[in-house]
């Protein structure tokens, strides 16, 4: 299964391409996801590096299950933002689409979960005070869709210490 972080790694690389996380190369954004979720077992390392592939590329969710198997996909899907005009509305349609994930698919969520700390550490980091803000602003209600009492509390516990400081 290494082997498979490996080519989600090599796979979300191509995908991403010349994008840019700030001024570092995407697959800087994608480590430090990976990195939180070092701990919570090979499936969700292969989710973190490919789950903002299809919201972010030109990938394709069948894509994604032909080349990583149907829960990698799905669990991609999930984190995949769902379409609006701004941020508020399709932050809310995603929120509730995370509020119903139960059972094996919660693996998306500690993946959501990880990708949200990577990128509070990012916004501390790098004095991204209007992020930091905006992430702030959403907490709650991000909160109260993507949490799970036992599922991946030290992630949420250092987001609640920045979060609610």
């Amino acid at each position: 299964m290494i082997d498979k972080i490996k080519e989600a790694r090599e796979f979300a690389l191509r995908a991403h391409k010349d994008q840019l996380y700030g001024q570092e190369p995407y697959i800087y954004h994608l480590d430090q996801v990976v990195a939180i979720l070092a701990d919570y077992g090979e499936e969700a390392q292969i989710i973190g590096y490919l789950h903002d592939t299809v919201e972010d590329t030109d990938t394709s969710a069948d894509e994604i299950e032909t080349r990583f198997g149907k829960s990698v996909a799905e669990a991609v899907k999930i984190l995949t933002d769902e379409p609006g005009q701004t941020r508020e509305y399709r932050k809310k349609l995603t929120y509730t689409k995370m509020a119903k994930v139960k059972g094996f698919a919660e693996v998306a969520l500690i993946v959501k979960a990880a990708d949200r700390l990577a990128n509070i550490r990012a916004c501390l980091d790098w004095n991204r005070q209007d992020k930091l803000q905006m992430y702030q602003a959403e907490h709650k209600v991000f909160r109260a869709a993507v949490f799970r009492k036992n599922l991946c509390d030290s992630i949420w516990k250092e987001i609640d210490s920045i979060m609610v400081a």
